[in-house]
């Protein structure tokens, strides 16, 4: 069975094609995927603009599903299922894919089958060469979402923990931006931290023993907000801070989001008794994050799988992939191409469970 996936929540337009034998246990295969980003666009504003992005999906999207076509060396007709990210995004962003993939579908007489973008962040890794095996603890640290999750099987879901307030990529882009950082803050601010020192300012570690798993980072942006404008002002009114504290702060307020996220997963596999952690996310590229993840599963003698750094970004394979994986457990159906509607707000609770009575 072969899957077109269109993704388009954000600033990416993605679109991959994944096949998979429904009567077989074997993992999803990724056929061709393609993916634009729109960074460049938005850099001029600091962040994304909604109608901007909305517009350029309408742009790129078709051509993307003709170009992994050629790739994997098939017709549209050979698509099976066409599956969409239906939410959470921004809304306009979301029209268009959900719409090209309506059509397209309707067009071809086969069915459609909307997708949680997290989901198939969660799920991202059983593309890597190193897939995770069912049960795990999932890191999902995408856009504005920090969670914890126990994770028993497809459409299996316990949520552990998450951000009550800033995730931990907003406090990544809000603190590359107190520094001066252009868009995207997040990964600008990464590699600055190389050339900085962790150790040079104190910042807080909020919730670092709450007793819980859940995350907080809004008081650790007003912390680097705090520490910016009291250099500014030991320096001069307004003055510029040098190269090498923008690196310094850059490299604290990296080490103190890592150490929070690395103590609670810590934590969460502690707590379920799993030996097994999946690391997904946009933020899960993040270099030293990896790092620390890695010698903290080491030491506590657990396995810790993250998928390559292509598939953390958005990306039209992992809605195909949460698709496929779906379908082949039995937790979901497509549904005939027709009236449709997006969920730029979408819980991850309604999703259909795989086990009544374990869900989000």
């Amino acid at each position: 069975m072969l899957i077109l996936g269109l993704e388009s929540s954000c600033d990416e337009t993605g679109a991959a094609l994944v096949a998979f034998d429904p009567g077989s246990a074997a993992l999803p295969r990724l056929r061709a995927e393609g993916v634009h980003t729109q960074i460049d666009m938005h850099k001029a504003y600091g962040g994304v603009v909604p109608e901007l992005a909305s517009r350029d999906h309408i742009r790129r999207v078709v051509p993307l599903i003709r170009q992994v076509t050629l790739e994997a060396a098939c017709a549209l007709a050979d698509v099976d299922v066409v599956a969409y990210t239906a939410g959470p995004g921004l809304a306009g962003a979301l029209l268009v894919g959900a719409g090209a993939a309506q059509a397209l579908a309707l067009s071809m007489g086969k069915p459609v089958l909307p997708v949680h973008h997290l989901e198939g962040h969660l799920l991202s890794p059983f593309l890597s060469a190193d897939p995770p095996e069912f049960p795990f603890v999932a890191l999902l640290v995408s856009g504005g979402h920090t969670q914890l999750m126990q994770v028993q099987g497809v459409g299996q879901y316990a949520l552990l923990g998450e951000s009550i307030d800033d995730a931990a990529g907003e406090a990544f882009d809000k603190c590359a931006k107190l520094i001066g950082l252009d868009y995207p803050g997040g990964a600008a601010l990464s590699r600055l931290a190389q050339q900085g020192d962790p150790r040079a300012f104190e910042f807080p570690r909020p919730l670092l023993h709450s007793g819980d798993l859940d995350f907080s980072f809004a008081g650790l942006k007003t912390s680097v907000a705090t520490q910016v404008q009291r250099l500014q002002a030991v320096s001069g009114s307004g003055a510029e801070l040098s190269d090498r504290v923008r690196a310094d702060i850059a490299a604290s307020t990296q080490a103190a989001i890592v150490d929070v996220l690395v103590f609670k997963s810590m934590g969460a596999l502690t707590r379920t008794g799993l030996r097994r952690l999946v690391v997904a996310g946009g933020v899960g590229a993040n270099a030293e994050l990896r790092a620390q993840l890695s010698a903290a599963c080491a030491r506590a003698q657990a396995r810790v799988h993250y998928p390559e750094l292509a598939l953390c970004t958005d990306n039209g394979a992992m809605i195909a992939l949460a698709a496929a994986m779906r379908l082949q457990a039995g937790v979901d159906h497509p549904v005939a191409a027709g009236p449709f509607e997006v969920r730029p707000r979408w819980p991850f609770a309604s999703l259909p469970a795989a086990a009544p009575g374990f869900s989000v």
